[in-house]
């Protein structure tokens, strides 16, 4: 390692200031100071950099489902040699610019600093080797040599989709992702608000993508019935192989008195139209938080990313709304060091304002007609205690809060089970997850599921790490065998003795 004694002269955690919060509440734009800025960056990273100790066992590995070489770009990076610290990134990760930006970074939890220091600053550090990378031009096409003369179709543009399409055309495949939506990226492009990822960072992306031979097509209704619809016989006709990765898009509703009300939407609903709008495009009836009393129903990324946006559109107020208890601010002793624990955490959107209430269930969505006929005007909720597993209202805690506007950010149950999953004829789990085996491969030959559309909701990294994985299995199912690398889970690992 670069300093052996970082650790011990460095002990605190140094992170980029975020922008003013009355400044930044005004904008779209990332909610992070322009690193180039700042004078002190750069000694401050490499200073944080050196602080990892280069694990004899580096359990950040484990943390991170895609097996990123962090300690060894920590020391390039450290030494300030950032040429070849992108290139230790991206040989494990197609995306740092995206898990850099959007990843909760278990691997900071799985950090062995951590046991009794601040951990390393890994995540910070994996943003600034790839923003650096492409400031310097060091981030360029890698076009296959030759073409292997077979076609895969990739049906999802998210990041388990692109990180397939990248490997399978750097492999030689002519590779064709097809994305329902105007613009290529998935929720990286319309779920995800501009003030956690500008969306200039998918776009370079894209145009490195085609510029390695990967085709895009957007509006392509993959299932569908409509004009220029592609069904599921259509794929297995034109393609060798077939990726599905589309996500899991079947959001949870809430079952209770009132649903059909006016103003209750799903955050997939309103996330999508405010970003079109931010981008000047015309929405037609958007969904708008201005001068409205919100409540949010859900305490996680997503609801996070709903009282950020809706902050920025000039609500009256704001609440969010967690069955569960508030988390610790400590490990719990059920989640040691190297698990990722349930800690209270504080993102950019809750320093903006809002209310976030624990162990509040929702009983009624109501409407006393003062927002017009049919329309919500408030919510009746009750606190809850856990018994068995299950929430149990305590009584005499019942209490209404206003609300014109209600937003269910409860997370995503599977894939619709209709459509091209119908159409294909591939099997679906209890959890509405696309059965597939080891090798990704469905119960149709020939086609593989990969990201969360197999796996269920989970995080980018996993997403990207499955794309990979898929992508070494379908070239092997074309041609024998693959050069392509794929994570290596430390459960699939054997020791001999």
């Amino acid at each position: 390692m670069a300093d052996p004694r970082g650790f011990l002269t460095t002990r605190e955690r140094e992170l980029p200031a975020r922008r003013p919060v009355p400044v930044r509440i005004r904008d779209y734009r990332e909610v992070y100071a322009e690193r180039g800025a700042d004078e002190t960056f750069e000694p401050t990273l490499r200073r944080q950099a050196g602080r990892c100790m280069d694990c004899g066992i580096p359990f950040c590995h484990n943390g991170c489902p895609l097996g990123n070489l962090i300690p060894e770009w920590n020391d390039l990076v450290r030494r300030g040699d950032f040429a070849r610290a992108i290139e230790r990134l991206h040989a494990t990760n197609n995306f740092p610019d995206f898990t850099g930006r959007l990843c909760p970074a278990p691997c900071e939890t799985a950090c062995v600093l951590g046991i009794n220091q601040p951990a390393v600053t890994i995540k910070n550090v994996e943003q600034s080797i790839i923003d650096r990378a492409f400031d310097e031009g060091l981030v360029t096409p890698q076009v296959p040599q030759r073409l292997t003369g077979r076609t895969v179709a990739v049906v999802g543009s998210g990041p388990a989709g692109l990180a397939a399409a990248q490997q399978l055309t750097r492999a030689g495949h002519t590779v064709a992702v097809l994305e329902r939506a105007d613009s290529a990226g998935g929720l990286l492009r319309y779920g995800i608000p501009e003030f956690k990822m500008e969306k200039s960072h998918v776009d370079r992306r894209l145009e490195q993508m085609r510029a390695e031979g990967t085709i895009f097509r957007t509006s392509t209704d993959v299932g569908g019935s409509g004009e220029g619809a592609l069904s599921g016989d259509d794929l297995l006709e034109r393609y060798d192989a077939v990726v599905l990765a589309m996500g899991s898009t079947v959001a949870r509703d809430l079952p209770v008195p009132g649903r059909e009300l006016g103003g209750i939407h799903q955050a997939m609903e309103y996330l999508p139209q405010a970003t079109r709008a931010v981008h000047g495009q015309r929405v037609t009836d958007q969904i708008t938080a201005e001068g409205k009393d919100v409540v949010i129903i859900g305490g996680g990324d997503t609801g996070a990313d709903c009282l950020g946006t809706a902050t920025r559109q000039g609500a009256r107020s704001v609440t969010q709304l967690e069955i569960m208890p508030r988390p610790g601010e400590d490990r719990p002793e059920g989640q040691p060091w190297p698990t990722y624990p349930m800690l209270f955490r504080v993102s950019s959107a809750h320093e903006e304002g809002g209310e976030r209430v624990y162990s509040t269930s929702t009983a009624e969505l109501c409407s006393d007609g003062s927002a017009g006929e049919g329309a919500v005007t408030h919510l009746l909720v009750t606190e809850v205690t856990f018994d068995g597993g299950r929430p149990v209202p305590v009584k005499g805690t019942e209490r209404t809060i206003p609300a014109q506007l209600v937003l269910l950010a409860m997370g995503f149950t599977g894939v619709p089970t209709d459509g091209i999953v119908a159409q294909l004829g591939v099997e679906v789990d209890g959890r509405g997850r696309i059965e597939r085996d080891a090798d990704f491969a469905t119960t149709v030959p020939g086609v593989f599921a990969a990201g969360d559309a197999g796996r269920g909701q989970s995080l980018i990294v996993w997403a990207i790490a499955e794309g990979r994985s898929v992508a070494a299995a379908v070239d092997r199912h074309l041609r024998g065998s693959t050069e392509l690398p794929a994570p290596v889970a430390p459960t699939t690992v054997q020791v001999t003795v």
